[in-house]
């Protein structure tokens, strides 16, 4: 049962990943640097950079690296936005060519500046990868959009594999982790695209460890399933740093393996749960089995 107890300091042993090294992690940061591109696995200082660089996969994070949400769980800086590059998604391209990627993730900050949330730039990204890779697959995983289904349609238009969007954690605890997001419009956001595009699959996750209980995390997989997700993530929230909430507990293997067989039931198609599961970890996987 994940219950709400008093917030644990210490790391389990289980839950390591491997340290950030080796040749291929720095032919890959070199690369990010020297196209001035940013990651969502160095900006939200996810833990399975060591995993995923030293396999030359990374997640792309587009418009910037500075978001308009102050979420209480997120790494990413906040702030005024920067302008919009537009010469950035020819250069998202650049890397995936340059790393040979078969399947690539990309995703954004919160842009709520904009009148359609940065999804223009969702669609050029997906269409300079495609120009530039013939036959690469992309996952894109996007902001809410603030519920905007002309933003989802640019997207959809320019035929993502997958669609991401996160709903991150369960409705009662979304003033304090998703800080101007609204469970019912990422719900929604969700079931437009799986209305607009029917056979493009959509995903969602959460992070757990936040405070909410078994009941609520399996009710909001049904609400998912219900608004057409068949790929799911599941995860542990990791504090980025004092500022950020704190974690409540540290959920163990086990359960995440409970977790994904309830998922399994319900009729998800792919199940990822695990400590250090992320969004889009494994990316591939969901539609290439």
């Amino acid at each position: 049962m994940l219950v709400s107890i008093a917030p644990q300091a210490e790391r389990p042993k289980w839950l390591r990943a491997p340290a950030p090294a080796g040749e291929n992690y720095r032919d890959l940061k070199g690369l990010i640097d020297r196209l001035r591109l940013h990651t969502v696995c160095e900006s939200a200082a996810c833990p399975n950079v060591g995993e995923c660089w030293n396999h030359r996969t990374a997640t792309f994070m587009i418009l910037g690296n500075v978001c308009t949400r102050r979420c209480g769980f997120c790494a990413v800086e906040k702030g005024a936005p920067l302008p919009v590059d537009y010469d950035e998604p020819n250069r998202v391209a650049e890397a995936v060519a340059t790393l040979g990627l078969r399947f690539a993730v990309v995703t954004s900050v919160n842009r709520d500046d904009r009148e359609d949330g940065g999804a223009e730039l969702f669609s050029l990204t997906i269409r300079a990868i495609r120009g530039r890779v013939p036959g690469c697959g992309v996952e894109v995983l996007t902001p809410d959009f603030q519920g905007s289904r002309a933003a989802v349609e640019t997207v959809l238009e320019a035929a993502p594999d997958v669609f991401n969007h996160n709903t991150e954690t369960v409705p009662r605890l979304y003033r304090q982790v998703r800080l101007g997001a609204r469970y019912e419009r990422s719900l929604a956001v969700l079931a437009l695209a799986r209305e607009i595009a029917p056979a493009t699959p959509t995903e969602s996750g959460l992070m757990l460890g936040l405070g909410e209980t078994t009941s609520e995390v399996l009710d909001v997989m049904r609400d998912l399933h219900a608004s057409g997700v068949r790929v799911l993530t599941l995860g542990q929230y990791l504090r980025p740093s004092p500022r950020h909430l704190p974690i409540v507990r540290y959920v163990a293997p086990e359960e995440f393996a409970e977790l994904r067989r309830a998922g399994i039931e319900m009729g998800f198609s792919h199940v990822e749960s695990g400590p250090l599961v992320r969004s889009s970890y494994h990316a591939s996987h969901a539609v290439t089995r």
